[in-house]
């Protein structure tokens, strides 16, 4: 193992290797990786199967083996991020139905929020208008009254507004 190491760049000696393979083979801690952290798998999660690496697809899968909520999560995530990117707005019901049929409280709040507002959902979902632009100018005018403080008038915020 020295020998092949030292051309990689490693500048130990032949002892400390020695020392190091002796110290793993006499421990009675089997050697393990370590799990990856919840943020990564929640990237996983999140892009799509096809762009992840297929050390990452099996890694994920070895997640998933060990419980079951996350394989759920999974699913669902996936399934959504499909409705929401080829516009199918129809396949909601149907999505929230199968939130609410698998036991997993942070989704189930999620769905409830959705299904507050299903009518409003579907169409965005569906529709090809947006009201993107109209969030974006009233985004900018609180901006220009943050600016102002609160203590401008009307008059004012209209002499900014209206030339922009």
């Amino acid at each position: 193992m020295w020998e092949e190491i030292v051309p990689l760049g490693y500048r130990g000696s032949y002892q400390r290797v020695r020392a190091y393979l002796r110290e793993k083979r006499l421990s009675p801690d089997p050697v393990t990786a370590r799990p990856p952290s919840p943020r990564v798998v929640t990237g996983w999660i999140l892009r799509r199967p096809e762009t992840l690496t297929e050390t990452e697809h099996l890694q994920l899968k070895a997640v998933l083996v060990h419980c079951p909520e996350p394989d759920a999560l999974t699913g669902h995530v996936r399934s959504f991020g499909q409705i929401l990117t080829e516009r199918q707005g129809e396949r909601l019901p149907q999505w929230l139905d199968a939130v609410r049929y698998d036991n997993l409280p942070g989704l189930h709040t999620r769905a409830a929020g959705i299904d507050r507002d299903r009518d409003a959902v579907i169409a965005g979902l569906t529709l090809p208008w947006s009201s993107g632009a109209v969030e974006g100018h009233v985004n900018r005018i609180k901006m220009l009254t943050r600016q102002m403080f609160g203590r401008a008038g009307f008059q004012l915020l209209r002499k900014r507004v209206l030339p922009a």
